[in-house]
């Protein structure tokens, strides 16, 4: 049930609806403590009883607690005021690199500027043992120059000195063998295959957006779930000089890497492929 103008949640006024996701609202707000404007993401009644909703609205809260970079949006505070949950987050206004790629590719300039400010975030994350596992242009905003990583609600904590392993037979309760969770156009064959995840997964996505920054398409582009789950495990999406001619062959190298059928074949971290984007010849 939508929250109306003017609901009190804690000291946050709501104003009005700003989005939705699977598993709730998202409203602007105003804090009447700090006189500010803040994002208030309500849990939806649709699922504030299935335990694994609620399990998973509470790890964002705790993971986007642990979490303290210029590229991710800041939690504030978290609540439960008569029946509903709540977590308050930095307010951000712009729009999503989904709005902004409506109008086709990026300047290339523009998309490796991007791209270097989510790996970054990415590796914080990464460091910290969290794997994001719905990266997507829908889940990065836009303010200005900058970029926010989103929505880290199907994140998967797993501890930063625990080797990368398809094969861990080790998970958590949402992510059991068989149990495909991310949004499918972006999802790597491990995932596809509701196995394992680690950091190598984000990668993955990460070359799937990034393919789209500089394209304007999507890097496995198909008429049917059926056609596109194909394409991710069998087929190599279409070189990056057919739709921009200029784009350099150390970046077309980096983006087929990151796309790897197999995670040993990927970038194995986030920092790794940092390093990659920033080497001086790229000219940016």
């Amino acid at each position: 049930m939508a929250l109306p103008e003017g609901t009190n949640l804690g000291p946050y006024e709501v104003l009005s609806r700003i989005g939705a996701g699977g598993m709730g609202e998202v409203y602007k707000a105003r804090d009447a403590r700090l006189d500010r404007f803040v994002a208030v993401k309500v849990l939806s009644d649709r699922v504030a009883d299935d335990l694994e909703s609620r399990g998973r609205f509470d790890r964002e809260a705790r993971t986007l607690a642990s979490l303290s970079h210029p590229h991710i949006c800041a939690i504030f505070d978290a609540g439960h005021q008569n029946g509903t949950d709540y977590l308050v987050m930095e307010y951000l206004d712009g729009q999503t690199l989904a709005q902004k790629l409506e109008t086709g590719p990026l300047p290339l300039r523009e998309a490796v500027r991007i791209a270097l400010q989510i790996v970054d975030a990415l590796d914080t994350a990464h460091t910290r043992g969290i794997v994001h596992r719905d990266l997507k242009p829908g889940n990065v905003m836009m303010i200005g120059w900058d970029a926010k990583l989103l929505d880290f609600g199907l994140a998967k904590l797993k501890r930063p000195d625990e080797a990368p392993s398809i094969s861990d037979s080790t998970r958590s309760p949402d992510t059991a063998l068989g149990v495909i969770l991310g949004t499918l156009q972006y999802m790597a064959p491990e995932q596809l295959e509701g196995g394992n995840v680690d950091a190598r997964t984000d990668i993955f996505a990460f070359g799937a957006l990034f393919h789209e920054m500089v394209t304007g398409r999507k890097a496995f582009p198909a008429s049917s779930q059926a056609s596109l789950i194909a394409q991710i495990m069998s087929a190599d999406p279409e070189p990056l000089s057919k739709f921009q001619p200029m784009t350099p062959a150390l970046l077309e190298r980096v983006i087929r890497r990151c796309l790897a059928k197999n995670p040993a074949q990927r970038w194995q971290s986030a920092r790794d492929l940092l390093t990659q984007l920033q080497k001086k010849w790229f000219g940016f």
